[in-house]
């Protein structure tokens, strides 16, 4: 069943055009990546099927309905680190934060309310952390509590951006890993957005690549080629494959890492570009 679909979509941003005359469509129950160099649009396309950004022309419907902003059945983990260094605020505090009556301005949960906080902390497997400050948190415990709270109000749509930036290879794969579990045991559809194709190769059922205005979906075998992502980066890349593990080559650069690298200094961000 299809749950989501794109139709002719454009967007601009800035004077920018970020997505040209793009349709796809995600089935239910698909663990699909979403990839591109900074700036290509991975936010952008995100916020868009949020809800939260005009399209140039075209169409977003999600299951079945136009896109718009308070989507009951679509969760959202936005990008970003958790909370100022010096909070106070506990971890089941922060994940209720995101809960209904909060969202609408009381300052206050009902009952009903914080047993699903419980059961968000329970699904992540951050019981252990409910108690404890922010302040003292990992940055993979960190990246539990933003999917716990994206969990609130039980989706059938999980839009990830970037939850693996500033995690190590461990905690990577840890967090795939737990997203891909709940991908099954809560049958949701899943649109992840990363730096790096790697980290979830063991997870995707498919790939969506975006580049220069464009986007190809496919398994990875069909769009990780040097002729598909040439035509999306616009320029010559070559795939290389050693050991499992996919590299995405222009010259003798990987172009995932070293823009990854770049992101990472600060001197370039999706947030401010996309």
């Amino acid at each position: 069943m299809t749950i989501m679909d794109l139709s002719r979509v454009s967007l601009s941003l800035g004077g920018r055009s970020i997505l040209s005359d793009v349709s796809f469509s995600l089935e239910a129950g698909e663990f699909v990546g979403l990839l591109g160099a900074n700036g290509a649009g991975k936010t952008t396309l995100l916020k868009a099927i949020l809800g939260l950004l005009p399209l140039t022309t075209g169409e977003i419907r999600v299951f079945g309905l136009p896109a718009s902003r308070g989507h009951a059945a679509i969760g959202y983990m936005p990008q970003g680190r958790v909370a100022l260094p010096w909070t106070k605020l506990s971890s089941r505090a922060f994940v209720g934060s995101a809960a209904g009556s909060r969202r609408w301005g009381s300052p206050y949960l009902s009952s009903a309310e914080w047993r699903e906080v419980d059961w968000a902390l329970a699904m992540v497997g951050a019981q252990a952390l409910a108690r404890r400050p922010l302040a003292e948190l990992s940055g993979g415990e960190r990246q539990r509590l933003l999917l716990a709270q994206a969990l609130l109000g039980h989706p059938k749509l999980l839009l990830l951006d970037e939850p693996l930036i500033h995690l190590d290879p461990r905690h990577q794969q840890g967090v795939v890993d737990l997203v891909r579990s709940l991908q099954k045991s809560m049958n949701l559809t899943v649109l992840f957005a990363a730096h790096e194709l790697n980290p979830l190769l063991g997870a995707l059922d498919r790939v969506l690549y975006l580049g220069h205005g464009l986007a190809a979906l496919g398994t990875v075998d069909e769009v990780m080629t040097s002729a598909v992502l040439s035509r999306l980066y616009g320029a010559a890349i070559d795939v290389v494959r050693i050991n499992g593990r996919i590299f995405v080559m222009s010259g003798a650069q990987d172009v995932e890492h070293a823009d990854h690298l770049h992101d990472e200094t600060g001197h370039r961000h999706e947030d401010l570009h996309v």
